[in-house]
């Protein structure tokens, strides 16, 4: 059955391209994206080799905000050394509830160059932990592939996980086949006037099941080793918010049918209003128990069974 074989942990995926070559082939075409960039949907077309900045306010370089062994990620990445998470300054979507809302709107973080961003992925790599987990890298993809290169050439050897928003471009996804080994995307909403409401992006919902379902073409359903952890595949998120406003039930039909059954899926219990939705009408508060636990049982309904370690909080 899909995903579901012990599987000890493959060489990484990015390893074959460095030895190629290709994999410098996919930096210079990344590269070429920022000159009019077109690294994700909103197609800014601002040049950012030259400093010009769109909607991410990013330049030339990646700007990291944090990075650690991270023990509050999805079990299968977690392990018992945690997940290598290193958050990207910025983001493409920009949520008016984002819980990381220092770093996605304030954009607080220093910048990198390829030298900086290596060294963090292997120290992550020297303490033990399970993977190198990239959280929002949708607009910095060049950066963030010629820093693997320098990585791949001081040792790097751990799968790389790619954490996402889901609002991405097919062609840049397309740049990171055979790069990323695991895929992690939100599946946010499924209607396009709450993504407009919440986020200014009524495509959203068509970006992002495009865009997962390119994941799943690149890397199939999520493999887990004997040790219990990810090597491979595709990790959905999906959060639940209050009045159903998520959408959950289309969006689990729309995994469960159109991408695989066996996807392994974190219903998420987390929501609580941040930034901008404190004191919103429709999403300052918290999500009740009985939302929760009925997102559940949509997702079982749907088909779906793969489910990441319940985390209760409190409702």
């Amino acid at each position: 059955m899909g995903g579901i074989d012990n599987l000890k942990s493959p060489y990484p995926t990015f390893l074959a391209l460095y030895e190629s070559g290709e994999l410098d082939k996919r930096i210079e075409e990344a590269y070429k994206r920022l000159e009019r960039c077109n690294l994700c949907p909103r197609n800014c077309g601002v040049n950012r080799l030259r400093e010009e900045k769109g909607f991410c306010q990013i330049g030339r370089k990646a700007v990291i905000s944090s990075y650690g062994a991270h023990f509050g990620e999805e079990a299968p990445l977690v392990g018992i050394n945690g997940s290598g998470t290193i958050f990207i300054t910025s983001c493409n979507l920009g949520c008016i509830f984002c819980q990381n809302y220092e770093i996605s709107h304030w954009r607080v973080g220093e910048e990198v160059d390829d030298e900086e961003f290596a060294k963090i992925m292997l120290y992550l790599q020297a303490r033990g932990c399970h993977n190198i987990n990239i959280v929002t890298p949708s607009h910095i993809v060049p950066q963030l592939l010629s820093a693997l290169k320098v990585a791949i050439e001081r040792g790097l050897k751990l799968p790389l996980v790619y954490n996402t928003s889901a609002y991405d471009s097919l062609d840049t996804l397309r740049l990171l086949d055979g790069v990323v080994d695991i895929y992690m995307p939100d599946a946010k909403f499924a209607d396009a006037n709450v993504a407009k409401e919440f986020c200014n992006a009524p495509d959203y919902p068509q970006v992002m099941k495009q865009a997962i379902k390119e994941m799943h073409r690149q890397v199939g359903d999520l493999v887990i080793n004997e040790e219990g952890i990810a090597v491979r595949g595709l990790l959905v998120r999906h959060l639940v918010m209050p009045e159903g406003l998520a959408g959950t039930e289309e969006i689990c039909r729309f995994i469960a049918k159109e991408i695989s059954p066996h996807t392994y899926i974190n219903i998420m219990a987390q929501y609580r209003p941040c930034y901008k939705a404190v004191g919103h009408p429709k999403i300052g508060r918290r999500i009740t128990r009985k939302e929760f636990e009925s997102a559940l049982e949509i997702a079982k309904k749907a088909g779906l069974y793969r489910f990441d370690e319940p985390r209760w909080f409190i409702f």
